[in-house]
């Protein structure tokens, strides 16, 4: 048999395969009419071992046992979905989702001061309404959570650095919501008071992001750093201070502030965004929200972050973002946060919402946004 042969065989295969996956998926439609009637849930856990013990116990070859697990894994977890779209479309349901109301905010929160890349994102989502400054990133997720403040603007990533740990643990510590995203461009500058060369700057403050964005200026000219809460903090300290220090901050904030600005663009890469998010206590939808922000950890079993991406694979769903960050419980447990495609209000994303709070460790829905 030559292989032009093996190939026509290995379609005419596929073909029979194709047939009995639908056959198998229409039967499933049917299991999924029996549960509703029976008010049943979509997830059985044992019926899910049975089958896959049944599966390894059939295959011939026990080298593929493996492989046959996980085949019928994926064929159970589409069977899933399918069953809660089923179920879903049977649902009328009604939503009354909050709008942002960012035209008429009183309270905005930011981390910083004055000048603060994090005032720029404010202006690009409420114009020119003044935010208010706090000392820490917690300060303002802990006033949006408790209603001190309507609205939150935090730094989430970086183009260059990468993901902001601590905005990623806050917010799995606090319960907020997600309802908007923008981007803003950063444009660090070395900025220090009048009459000091860059030979006699003593230190270089500014926060660790900024710091890591401009690593490759800062070793070249082989400056000392020290982390500062804030970009336009350390610029205020250096306005005041009586020494010869500099800090890495935005070139309004030193224009603003009245510092000599010694370099411009001294980051890493000339592209250097960051994407900040705004944060409210309650969960607000935008007319123009296309992408659903979630936080999951996954059972310890085999093929679990597999069975996972799946999951979107076969809703169609494109995910946008994947992080993780560790629980801090002792343990070296992470959580997942992702960010995918999709409007709350469509079947399959409801469907797959319903799939993730049964058969996920947590499961958490942080907001939705639409995706600059």
């Amino acid at each position: 048999m030559d292989l032009k042969q093996i190939r026509d065989r290995i379609d005419e295969t596929d073909s029979r395969i194709l047939s009995l996956f639908m056959e198998r998926m229409e039967l499933c439609k049917e299991v999924a009419d029996y549960k509703k009637k029976n008010n049943m849930p979509v997830y059985q856990g044992d019926r899910e071992k049975q089958v896959i013990d049944r599966i390894k116990t059939l295959t011939a070859d026990k080298s593929l046992e493996n492989g046959t697990s996980a085949l019928f894994t994926d064929i159970m977890d589409i069977s899933k979905l399918l069953q809660n779209r089923t179920l879903l479309s049977h649902k009328k349901e009604e939503y009354n989702f909050s709008r942002p109301d960012f035209a008429n905010a009183t309270k905005i929160a930011c981390q910083g001061t004055s000048g603060a890349n994090s005032e720029t994102a404010s202006r690009m989502i409420f114009g020119e309404k003044k935010p208010v400054f706090y000392s820490s990133f917690e300060d303002v997720f802990r006033a949006v959570q408790s209603g001190e403040a309507e609205y939150g603007v935090i730094p989430l990533k970086n183009s260059t650095a990468g993901m902001i740990d601590s905005a990623y643990d806050l917010m799995a510590k606090y319960s907020v919501y997600v309802v908007k995203q923008v981007c803003v461009e950063i444009n660090h500058c070395l900025a220090t008071k009048e009459n000091i060369n860059i030979s006699d700057i003593k230190c270089v403050y500014s926060h660790p992001q900024a710091i890591a964005q401009c690593s490759a200026f800062i070793a070249e000219k082989n400056l000392e750093t020290l982390p500062y809460s804030n970009t336009a903090t350390s610029a205020e300290l250096v306005k005041e201070s009586t020494e010869n220090i500099a800090s890495i901050c935005s070139v309004e904030c030193a224009e603003k502030l009245g510092l000599n600005i010694i370099a411009e663009n001294i980051a890493d890469c000339s592209v250097n965004r960051t994407q900040f998010i705004c944060i409210a206590r309650d969960l607000q939808v935008a007319d123009d929200a296309d992408s659903v922000s979630v936080m999951v950890q996954i059972p310890h079993t085999e093929g679990s972050l597999h069975r996972l991406l799946t999951k979107f694979y076969v809703n169609g769903m494109n995910i946008i973002r994947i992080e993780n960050r560790p629980i801090r419980d002792g343990s070296f447990d992470v959580i997942f946060y992702l960010d995918f495609s999709g409007k709350l209000t469509d079947s399959g994303v409801r469907a797959i919402m319903n799939d993730l709070s049964e058969n996920m460790e947590y499961f958490r829905c942080l907001g939705t946004f639409h995706n600059e």
